[in-house]
């Protein structure tokens, strides 16, 4: 029986534990055209010191409009990718696999002006007035993901996540809230997404698994659930997505924090669901932070991989004191012996 320190195997990408460090956003003042800078590689390469199996660095924008501030990474430019090459590099000394999480920010990037999304609904009234896509523009944006994911290819990542949750780019096309549009892209909502991942996989190794993270649910009056999303990721399944990082929210008040009464694990039963329609592996995520309660997600079958947010923004080493915790030892660094 599989449980959190089982190696995973998914096509090329072969991790020594089912622990992910999930995508957060750093919101770094120093992070200058989008470029990453020196808190970015000692935060992400403290996290592979720390054990981490799998880190999928934040989402990084395939435009500079993209960002959701102007304190973000972006991945738009040659002239980027040798910054993330070096994180690659370095992270990849301590036996940990990376991803990059490539996204647009759609309606809700903050210091666009305006911003762009399918149709011109804003997100709230604290949020600019998106102006509409034309529909050659849509398509110059899945170039815009394409491309995105032949420069990642290039930095040396392991693996490629496009993210489709949290009210961004492509959720806000899949989401009848948000897509009222009346060209072939709003006539179907999965397209824009699909084509998105079908232009990834043209650029990634074929032995480069391709992860697509998703909301299974939208905490709003008339917004959608797990059924509805089942079929739209059927559908980026197909298109080539290799394994799905299911959270939820974002498209109202309720944020990808679940709210006040979400508890440890408050999505797990999102990712088992989808896991169980699809017949695909997945990543669950949420309040997770409790080494027992990550355990008991894969020694129950209910996800393949866990994911650890704000516990591994608290504790870089949360996979060590896992280990310890869980198995009565791990593999500690020797500089780091006699703290241990």
């Amino acid at each position: 029986m599989a449980d959190l320190f089982t190696p995973y195997v998914l096509k090329g990408l072969s991790l020594k534990n089912r622990i992910v460090m999930p995508p957060m956003c750093q919101y770094s003042v120093q992070a200058e055209d989008g470029v990453p800078n020196n808190w970015h590689f000692v935060h992400y390469v403290s996290r592979a010191v720390g054990g981490t199996g799998l880190i999928i660095v934040e989402m990084t924008a395939v435009h500079p409009d993209g960002r959701i501030t102007n304190r973000d990474t972006g991945i738009w430019s040659d002239e980027q990718i040798p910054a993330y090459r070096k994180i690659v590099t370095e992270v990849h000394t301590y036996g940990t696999r990376i991803g990059i999480q490539l996204g647009h920010a759609g309606r809700k990037a903050e210091d666009a002006n305006p911003p762009v999304a399918p149709s011109a609904i804003r997100f709230d009234e604290k949020y600019n007035i998106p102006r509409a896509l034309t529909t050659e523009e849509v398509r110059d944006l899945v170039l815009a993901y394409k491309e995105a994911a032949r420069r990642a290819v290039e930095a040396g990542f392991d693996t490629v996540e496009i993210h489709g949750a949290h009210g961004y780019l492509i959720h806000q096309f899949h989401s009848p809230l948000t897509n009222r549009r009346d060209d072939v892209y709003g006539r179907d909502l999965p397209l824009f997404g699909e084509e998105v991942v079908k232009a990834v996989k043209e650029v990634v190794p074929e032995e480069m698994p391709v992860i697509m993270r998703v909301s299974a649910q939208e905490y709003v009056e008339g917004g959608y659930g797990v059924d509805y999303i089942a079929e739209v990721c059927r559908r980026y399944r197909d298109a080539g997505v290799d394994l799905f990082h299911v959270s939820s929210g974002g498209e109202g008040p309720v944020g990808s924090n679940g709210g006040p009464k979400a508890g440890p694990g408050y999505q797990v039963n999102l990712a088992e669901q989808l896991r169980s329609k699809l017949d695909v592996p997945v990543i669950a995520v949420g309040r997770l932070e409790a080494f027992e309660d990550a355990q008991n997600v894969v020694l129950n079958g209910q996800a393949d991989l866990v994911a650890v947010g704000r516990g591994m923004l608290k504790d870089p080493y949360w996979a060590l004191h896992a280990s310890q915790a869980l198995e009565g030892g791990a593999k500690i660094p020797k500089q780091y012996l006699r703290g241990f």
